[in-house]
């Protein structure tokens, strides 16, 4: 059967259900652009929500967005990865409903009872432990040479799944919710990316460099050293120890990626966005490492600065490069970048910069409040941009 035949039989058994990250990604991309703006209006006091805003803000972002676009890529990708079948229709299409739901109650929920929005969480965590009883249920029948990347991947989206119940549990037992947000930011979210980035990317890039096979591991123990640091930073010495670390971190993973000589100045522009999300994570714990030696200087708060480099810089920057090409290739076109995607992959690091000022702005006392509008609003036109252009590949396919 040729790719044309498949696609129109696709469309007749319902097209945009067909394939595993499409109901994923868009929902992960609407939701990228509502929840931002129920924030945005949160923020500004124009809304009141059921729910703590700092705590609304990081779990609508780590469990509703961005979970649900990695499940799209690694219901795709992670098969491969343990040479297993793909994940089956009626699977994939339960998880999707289950995060449908808690995604539909947690949003009705922020406006009408913290108990809804509590019994959400619960439905979105249910959705998290059956993809990651899938992802388990892969890598226990893999017979694969070499399942070490795998294994941290799974082993991320256990950690994820332990951070959620912490972060539900936190909304009634205050105290866990620092710890829940640091641990579910660093644990799951960043490591998750950083896992599944470095096996990918030099892939795509065609490095045949060898990789130090303690990488993973040593950058493993790192983050949680990291996200015990930044749960205690209250006090100065802990955040001299943090400062120190980020520095060793930084620098490590800098080395590291330089050796797999992976950067050509003539690849085309997904992979030109990819290394570049993947160095935004050494240069993050840098700039980190700067902004809190700032902070203990002049007493000073520059408002999560690195966390924000991470998400934005590092996570975001990769998983527009990873949807664009997955989106792209999966609807049969070649996955290069024209014009307007290479707007879209530039805009990113608009975003980047807009949430950086806003930062310096707090920590540096410039009263110039008009940047969080800037912020919040290049975010939004990013995935507005991103969804006029991908939306209808993932909805109906190639025209």
């Amino acid at each position: 059967m040729t790719f044309s035949q498949e696609t129109q039989k696709e469309k007749k058994e319902g097209y945009f259900l067909s394939q595993v990250h499409q109901p994923f990604f868009t929902l992960g991309v609407v939701n990228a652009i509502i929840m931002m703006f129920i924030f945005a209006l949160s923020h500004k006091g124009v809304l009141h929500l059921h729910l703590d805003e700092e705590l609304f803000h990081v779990y609508s972002l780590i469990f509703i967005v961005f979970t649900n676009i990695f499940t799209g890529f690694l219901f795709t990708t992670y098969p491969r990865y343990c040479g297993e079948e793909p994940v089956e229709k009626p699977y994939y299409l339960k998880v999707f409903y289950i995060n449908l739901t808690g995604n539909l109650l947690f949003t009705i929920g922020l406006f009408t009872s913290f108990y809804l929005v509590l019994f959400s969480m619960l439905i979105i965590a249910l959705g998290h432990y059956k993809i990651m009883m899938k992802l388990k249920e892969l890598f226990d029948k893999s017979e694969a040479a070499n399942l070490e990347d795998p294994f941290w991947i799974l082993r991320a989206f256990k950690f994820g799944l332990y951070g959620n119940v912490m972060m539900i549990i936190s909304t009634l037992f205050h105290p866990l919710e620092h710890f829940s947000v640091t641990y579910s930011f660093y644990m799951f979210l960043i490591f998750l990316t950083f896992s599944v980035g470095q096996r990918m990317i030099p892939f795509f890039s065609h490095s045949m460099e060898e990789k130090d096979e303690r990488f993973v591991s040593a950058v493993f123990v790192l983050f949680f050293i990291k996200t015990l640091l930044v749960t205690f930073h209250t006090y100065e010495y802990v955040k001299i120890a943090e400062i120190i670390l980020d520095v060793l971190l930084g620098i490590y993973l800098l080395g590291e990626f330089l050796a797999w000589k992976m950067l050509d100045k003539n690849a085309h522009a997904i992979i030109w966005v990819l290394h570049l999300g993947l160095f935004w994570l050494p240069v993050a714990f840098l700039v980190d490492a700067l902004a809190l030696s700032a902070e203990l200087l002049f007493d000073s708060d520059f408002l999560y600065l690195g966390m924000h480099l991470l998400a934005i810089g590092f996570l975001t920057t990769i998983l527009i490069g990873f949807g664009t090409r997955v989106t792209y290739g999966h609807s049969g076109q070649p996955p290069q970048a024209n014009g307007f995607v290479k707007s879209l992959f530039i805009l990113v690091q608009f975003v980047v910069l807009g949430r950086f000022l806003y930062s310096l702005n707090i920590g540096l006392g410039w009263e110039k409040n008009f940047l969080f509008d800037i912020s919040f609003s290049t975010w939004i036109l990013l995935f507005v941009l991103w969804s006029i252009k991908f939306l209808p590949l993932l909805i109906r396919g190639k025209k």
